[in-house]
């Protein structure tokens, strides 16, 4: 069964956590260009600099940078497509 967009709940996740982590270098690289004096790292901000929940989520955008290079193969990915128009199919 496809979800709506057609991938898992895992594809899902590493998607936000790519976005979350483009957006967050876009940042950083915006602030050195800058030359700001102050770091624009958003999860630093939050999390504080080097802290263990920090790296947890660095490593955890890494993972999914590889999964994104490597594609999903769970079940739920490999049974279904979705067409270009939108529409979910099974594969046979």
């Amino acid at each position: 069964m496809c979800t709506k967009n057609g991938s898992c709940t895992m594809s899902m996740i590493g998607k936000v956590l790519l976005i979350v982590g483009g957006i967050n270098w876009g940042l950083v690289g915006l602030g050195t260009l800058l030359q700001s004096g102050s770091s624009w790292n958003v999860v630093e901000m939050i999390f504080g600099p080097v802290s263990t929940l920090t790296s947890i989520i660095y490593v955890l955008v890494g993972i999914a940078g590889v999964m994104k290079i490597f594609g999903c193969k769970c079940s739920k990915c490999m049974s279904c497509t979705c067409s270009t128009d939108g529409n979910m199919e099974n594969k046979m």
